[in-house]
């Protein structure tokens, strides 16, 4: 379980006396403590993940507006840190040729909002994890 995984990340950061490390996932296990409150009992894997590319947008968000060096270094590292734990997710093109089965039906759609959604739908068959910006990407590349 993906709980447990990060629990025995941020001991062995703190042993290995990994300050970034130790502190991302305190601060992770501090939200997903909440979440789980707030769900009266466990979390399976799926909202954890979620839990987590909220921790890694709010990461790139602030990297974005951060100008001192040092802590846009620490803030990528973070990053790293949380996206070691979660899926490896396909990139544009990939979900391009996931999609070469539905490619005319994308095409066909009367906008990008209906063909990301034929996208999704076919997406949702094979179990592949992707982001939603991802798609949005690659249903424009197969509209173009």
């Amino acid at each position: 379980m993906l709980l447990d995984e990060i629990k025995r990340q941020m001991i062995s950061a703190m042993k290995a006396h990994d300050t970034v490390t130790k502190e991302i996932l305190r601060v992770a296990l501090g939200e997903l403590s909440m979440a789980v409150e707030r769900a009266g009992g466990t979390l399976g894997d799926e909202p954890v993940q979620v839990i987590l590319r909220k921790l890694v947008k709010s990461n790139q968000d602030t990297l974005a507006l951060a100008t001192n060096p040092e802590q846009q270094e620490v803030l990528r590292k973070e990053i790293v840190v949380l996206e070691a734990l979660l899926p490896k997710s396909l990139g544009a093109a990939e979900i391009v040729a996931l999609l070469a089965p539905v490619r005319d039906a994308v095409r066909a759609a009367a906008n990008d909002g209906q063909a990301t959604g034929v996208a999704m739908k076919h997406i949702k068959t094979t179990d592949a994890v992707v982001l939603g910006k991802d798609v949005g990407d690659a249903v424009r590349q197969i509209r173009a």
